[in-house]
């Protein structure tokens, strides 16, 4: 995706948001390949902090799981907590660039308002439930937007994403 097609992406987003009364705060961040050098990077932002896959299972079902950035997410298993057929693997990047118009540095829950169809489950990490802040890239990764929990559930139930909210590790 070019850099003009990812603004163009964010400002769909923040419009998105601000339709839904949702407060959207956005602080520059870094560009970063790894959570560590995120971490790295960002100093004293405040807030939690996530990482974001998009997993399939055998059966060609969709999952967004958004956890802290700290967590580690077991693929063998994960399926057995989130009503997955049989082990969870990534999504070809193919598909998150078609139904959420972003690439692997980029992927955010927040791309979920492009799932119209309601392809995708929404699962979030236990350790996010009820955070002052959680932190997500807003389509890009040169920002960070920062949420509080009741938005985020504002912004994923008016997308028709009901998060499934589980202990990932």
């Amino acid at each position: 995706m070019t850099e003009r097609a990812a603004t163009g992406e964010r400002k769909m987003l923040l419009d998105y948001l601000e339709s839904i009364g949702v407060s959207a705060p956005i602080v520059a961040y870094p560009a970063h390949t790894s959570v560590d050098e995120g971490k790295q990077l960002r100093g004293a932002l405040p807030g939690m902090f996530t990482k974001n896959l998009l997993l399939k299972d055998k059966k060609g079902r969709l999952f967004f799981v958004t956890a802290h950035e700290d967590t580690d997410i077991d693929l063998k298993t994960l399926h057995t907590r989130v009503d997955g057929r049989g082990r969870l693997g990534f999504a070809a990047p193919e598909v998150l660039a078609a139904l959420l118009h972003v690439t692997a540095g980029t992927a955010t829950p927040l791309a979920l308002f492009h799932d119209t169809g309601n392809e995708i489950t929404l699962v979030v990490d236990r350790r996010l439930d009820g955070a002052e802040q959680v932190n997500f890239h807003p389509m890009i990764h040169t920002e960070s937007i920062g949420l509080s929990w009741d938005d985020f559930c504002t912004f994923a139930h008016a997308t028709g994403h009901r998060p499934l909210v589980t202990a990932l590790s």
